[in-house]
């Protein structure tokens, strides 16, 4: 049976050029005297997003933490919009890891309101914990892979910095911001004091993040970095194919965004099904369910469709590179034999 997945886009395989690109890689001990590969991709990374520098590591999720730890000490508040990805999907790290407590606000579409931050951060008082951090992310994951508007990202930045409040800039799936609103990922990040970028999301990448920022910054992150494992020594076989997917594979998510409108305007023909074409932005779909989120999900999956459930009454679907026009009549058919239409 064909699979057609689209439960995420950090599914895909890496291609025939990918693979090449990584086996013939130069490499070395990146720990004890610098891996060239790596080093070509952290200096393309940083300026690609208009960063002093960059580091490799593993995971978004250690891209973000590794940010946390290097702008915050135990007992700071991290403040971020209610459905920040850096306090539902990252187990609690911030707390288990840096001893942070997080003040999340309520978001329009993954936006944070500018008063309502300067409302949330603490004074200098000793009887109030400092705030340590404010964190933003884009694209906005929980809402639908919304793109967070420049206007209120400026803000938040700009209120921040009169406060002496670092902001860090989740951007996982930055490279959709950018294919989507044709603003630079450089001007996305200028927004903020550090960003994280995925290489797995989207890009096509088979492993790999990276946080960027400031020298200062990242002399605390190389700290941070270590002390969660994530130097690695032989890196520049995985930073390759990190390295051609920013080279290469930037230009193409415009059209995972077109298949993402695609998917959605099938989907809404389906009573017990609402999603609004209109609203996706990027390559995510959020999808309601009238009856039961997750048996539909298991229904599909039987079929050779794989989708994610985000709870009981959504459904997600992320387009990627592995996936195109066949696969969405895959699911149109698997539909129709579930709905019996």
């Amino acid at each position: 049976m064909k699979i057609s997945d689209f439960r995420s886009d950090t599914v895909t395989c890496p291609t025939d050029e990918m693979r090449s690109a990584m086996a013939s890689a130069e490499v070395g001990d990146d720990v004890l005297d610098g891996d060239p590969t790596v080093a070509r991709l952290e200096a393309f990374a940083a300026e690609w997003l208009g960063k002093e520098g960059s580091l490799f590591v593993p995971s978004g999720t250690m891209a973000n933490q590794v940010a946390l730890g290097a702008w915050t000490r135990p007992g700071d508040e991290l403040i971020c919009e209610r459905g920040a990805h850096i306090v539902n999907y990252e187990a609690g790290a911030s707390g288990y890891l840096h001893g942070l407590q997080s003040i999340t606000l309520a978001g329009q579409l993954g936006a944070l309101d500018a008063d309502e931050v300067r409302s949330a951060i603490k004074p200098d008082f000793i009887h109030c914990p400092k705030t340590g951090v404010v964190c933003m992310e884009q694209t906005h994951m929980s809402s639908g892979g919304s793109v967070v508007p420049m206007t209120s990202m400026v803000a938040v930045k700009e209120l921040c910095s009169e406060s002496g409040v670092p902001v860090h800039l989740d951007g996982a799936r930055l490279g959709n911001a950018e294919a989507a609103s044709g603003v630079s990922a450089a001007a996305w990040a200028a927004t903020a004091d550090s960003v994280s970028v995925c290489l797995s999301k989207g890009l096509g990448a088979p492993v790999g993040s990276l946080v960027a920022g400031d020298a200062d910054f990242l002399l605390r992150a190389r700290v941070v970095r270590k002390r969660l494992g994530g130097w690695m020594r032989q890196a520049g076989i995985i930073a390759a194919g990190g390295l051609y997917a920013l080279e290469n594979h930037r230009e193409r998510l415009g059209e995972d965004h077109a298949l993402a409108k695609e998917l959605a305007a099938r989907l809404d023909q389906f009573d017990g099904l609402s999603c609004d074409p209109s609203a996706v932005q990027t390559n995510l779909v959020i999808v309601e369910v009238s009856s039961g989120a997750p048996a539909l999900a298991e229904q599909l999956g039987l079929r050779g469709v794989r989708v994610m459930a985000l709870s009981p009454g959504t459904l997600r679907f992320v387009t990627h590179m592995d996936v195109g026009a066949d696969d969405l009549d895959a699911l149109e058919r698997s539909l129709q034999e579930i709905f019996g239409g």
